[in-house]
């Protein structure tokens, strides 16, 4: 028999896919360009020219079998030392080799990490709103998602609900800063803030609790936001990042779990990710995509454009009334909606081509996401349509 969990989940899609898709069939009608979707956070800039060369340079100079083979379960060597360091320089955190873990994209980090640190029936909390697919990355491990309810007045943290919700089965914390979906970064008070609590948890629970760092959005941070690296300020931290943002390759799928050298069994967490993979089927990412990316980790695709796309927004939409706080980094944006009900907000936006994502999966009702990475002339088109929808709300 097939199974029924999976089954069931075919009627939970993900709300942000199926806007997507209704966006890329309206384009079959009008014409893609007269559609204003911002629903999916795939990256609009280039990649940067150089990833294509470094690309051609490894085709035609490294042997076929050392390009398209296997590598090491951990991933390849030449790959973990290079990032460990890279960390080592920018953070100041003394990572080897041996504290890196290739992996495939933040989703793979993900899983992994949370499957070295938490167990059936043990509980991981994280910060509405949040990235719904954790959901299910939760879900599958046996582990329990508990949400702290958001601080609508700046998304920073909501410390008081937070410390009544950390309890004995507390195992981690997931964080996502840059926040995907509401474009926040947590500060360093906040971090430090944070830090603080686990610590004293940790001394009342007698175990420690980590932070599981979710980090595909570090790159885009902008200008004068205070974006501190969470590793430095906690010490039982496991970054994961991926290069899907920065360099703009999603779909090459490569990213890292970095276990901070200061960890609690941080000499064991890398060698059981080794064996987590073969559980779930993460193993041995793209050996040609890990040395190319290795070659590219002082540089980024050219990535201001998404924080001239959301100064237009902000702009555009706090003149016309619109509840917002103003994001600090990625390239989403997280307005309250002039209703309570998003949902019918967004499904009224579609009659002008707006496609907005409602907040109701993010854990924040009553809110949409709009994901910016677009061309910048389509954000100055798409204007007229948001404020034919505010109109309609009185606005």
């Amino acid at each position: 028999m097939i199974v029924q969990k999976y089954r069931d989940m075919l009627g939970m899609k993900s709300v942000i896919r199926e806007i997507s898709g209704y966006a890329t069939e309206r384009g079959k009608e009008i014409g893609y360009e007269n559609v204003f979707d911002y629903s999916l956070g795939n990256p609009s800039v280039p990649v940067p020219e150089r990833f294509n060369k470094v690309i051609k340079e490894l085709l035609d100079t490294r042997e076929p079998i050392a390009l398209h083979g296997y590598s090491p379960s951990h991933g390849l060597p030449e790959v973990r030392e290079k990032i460990a360091a890279y960390l080592s320089g920018r953070f100041g955190l003394p990572y080897e080799m041996e504290d890196i873990f290739m992996t495939s994209g933040a989703a793979g980090s993900i899983a992994h990490a949370v499957r070295a640190v938490a167990e059936q029936g043990d509980e991981i909390i994280t910060f509405a709103p949040y990235f719904p697919e954790y959901g299910p990355y939760i879900a599958d491990t046996g582990a329990v998602l508990k949400v702290v309810p958001a601080d609508t007045e700046s998304f920073q943290i909501n410390f008081e609900a937070f410390a009544s919700m950390c309890n004995e089965k507390t195992a981690a914390v997931l964080i996502n800063t840059p926040n995907n979906p509401s474009g926040i970064v947590y500060s360093t008070k906040t971090i430090e803030k944070l830090a603080e609590i686990l610590k004293e948890k940790e001394e009342q629970f007698g175990h420690p609790i980590y932070i599981i760092s979710d980090e595909p959005y570090r790159e885009i941070v902008f200008e004068g936001v205070d974006a501190p690296c969470v590793s430095r300020i906690y010490d039982n931290t496991l970054m994961c990042y991926s290069f899907s943002k920065s360099l703009s390759i999603p779909g090459e799928r490569i990213g890292y779990v970095a276990v901070n050298p200061n960890c609690r069994d941080a000499a064991l967490i890398v060698d059981m990710c080794t064996q987590i993979s073969r559980g779930i089927g993460h193993n041995c990412p793209s050996s040609l995509i890990q040395l190319a990316v290795a070659e590219m980790l002082e540089e980024t695709s050219e990535l201001s454009v998404y924080e001239t796309n959301m100064n237009i927004l902000y702009k555009e939409l706090t003149a016309l009334g619109f509840t917002c706080v103003k994001p600090g980094g990625t390239f989403y944006i997280f307005p309250k909606a002039p209703i309570e009900d998003a949902k019918k907000f967004c499904k009224d936006a579609l009659k002008y081509d707006l496609c907005l994502v409602p907040s109701d999966t993010f854990g924040c009702p009553g809110y949409f996401r709009m994901a910016y990475c677009i061309q910048t002339e389509k954000v100055e088109r798409s204007l007229e349509a948001i404020r034919k929808i505010a109109r309609d709300y009185g606005m």
